[in-house]
């Protein structure tokens, strides 16, 4: 059968791979390595299967939906945000689950850009008999996805820069801890974002003046804190500090170089439970592009920098932010505060606006890279 255009692709189509979509953010930052995939089996209209990959990335979401269908799946259409897997582990590539199944059609969204399935799910699906429409809601599929395709093609997570922003133009006051400049409806969003990715990252700096926990805190969410990473040269972080204190509740990760600190502070923070990972520096600061690469291959596929100031504007320098994330407050800091690297005027070059929002009486902008 010829391959399907994406002009074959109806109204239907569209409105069951958006619900699709949706389906597949309710386990983002809790299936690594794989990525989150929904999955829907349609018959009649009628959606008569459900899947999305699951915690840990087993089993993957086409299996699960066709198992709820049943012998429904037979000459039914399938709905999948990611090209279905073509490559044998110890269960069969999804491709070839869905051709036993029976369906007739299957609407897929993004391609998958791993070699040993791109293109390679699709030619299993056609050369079955089954028709296969493709990238319908790509984009929307890819923006969802994008932490495992940027892992996949960049072998590092993507990382997403989030800032909140006075009416003034600062992130906080020098010498203050944390000052609240948005309200609770904007920290409610940021913990939503935490429970969507896989890992939180801050400075020292931060760790210190702020004494952060980094967690997810809203309610039935709690057990979706992402693993917490501290950029740490000189190993300062403190026993006390919040973050070594929950270290077996949630990980801790400490950035730092083999040599640094005090041997007894190393091995009181991994008797609290705090790990380590060994960093090389460049110019003074740890090299971000390497640490990037190896949370890359520990399987951290999306990467949430909070803070602070110093932090933030390695990241941008360096070239290694592909979202941003920017919460604008209209509280006034005044004297003594701490200029934001980034604020809606001052955006970096090769970024475009794709999201607004407004949480209560503060402002949402949304950027991603244009690569």
């Amino acid at each position: 059968m010829a391959a399907s255009s994406r002009s074959e692709a109806s109204e239907a189509d569209r409105r069951f791979m958006a619900a699709a979509i949706r389906m597949s953010r309710r386990n983002l930052g809790l299936t690594a390595t794989n990525p989150s995939v929904g999955t829907l089996i349609v018959r009649d209209g009628v959606i008569v299967g459900r899947g999305v990959t699951a915690l840990g990335g087993r089993p993957h979401a086409e299996p699960q939906a066709l198992a709820e269908a049943g012998e429904l799946a037979r000459g039914a259409t399938a709905y999948v945000t990611l090209e279905p897997c073509a490559h044998h582990g110890r269960t069969p590539p999804c491709a070839n689950t869905l051709v036993t199944a029976g369906v007739a059609r299957v609407v897929g969204a993004a391609s998958d850009p791993d070699p040993r399935v791109s293109g390679k799910g699709y030619a299993i699906l056609r050369a079955a008999g089954i028709e296969v429409v493709e990238r319908v809601l790509a984009e929307e599929a890819v923006d969802v996805m994008a932490g495992y395709l940027t892992r996949s093609m960049s072998r590092r997570p993507e990382v997403t820069l989030k800032i909140a922003v006075s009416a003034d133009g600062m992130i906080g006051r020098t010498g203050e801890g944390q000052i609240g400049i948005t309200g609770p409806q904007s920290r409610a969003q940021v913990h939503v974002m935490r429970a969507e990715s896989d890992a939180i990252l801050v400075g020292i700096g931060t760790a210190l003046a702020d004494d952060p926990e980094l967690t997810c805190r809203l309610p039935g969410l709690e057990a979706r804190s992402p693993m917490r990473i501290v950029l740490d040269r000189s190993l300062r972080l403190p026993v006390a500090s919040k973050l070594a204190r929950t270290a077996r509740e949630v990980p801790v990760l400490v950035a730092t170089c083999n040599d640094a600190g005090d041997p007894e502070r190393r091995d009181a923070l991994a008797a609290a439970g705090v790990s380590f990972m060994a960093a090389e520096t460049y110019d003074g600061r740890l090299a971000l592009p390497e640490l990037l690469e190896d949370l890359g291959s520990q399987g951290v596929s999306t990467l949430m920098v909070e803070g602070g100031a110093k932090t933030a504007r390695q990241f941008i320098d360096e070239d290694l932010v592909d979202r941003i994330a920017l919460f604008s407050g209209d509280v006034t800091i005044g004297e003594g505060g701490i200029a934001s690297p980034i604020t809606r005027d001052t955006i970096p070059e090769g970024f475009r606006l794709v999201r607004t929002a407004r949480y209560g009486n503060d402002d949402y902008l949304e950027y991603v890279r244009v690569r």
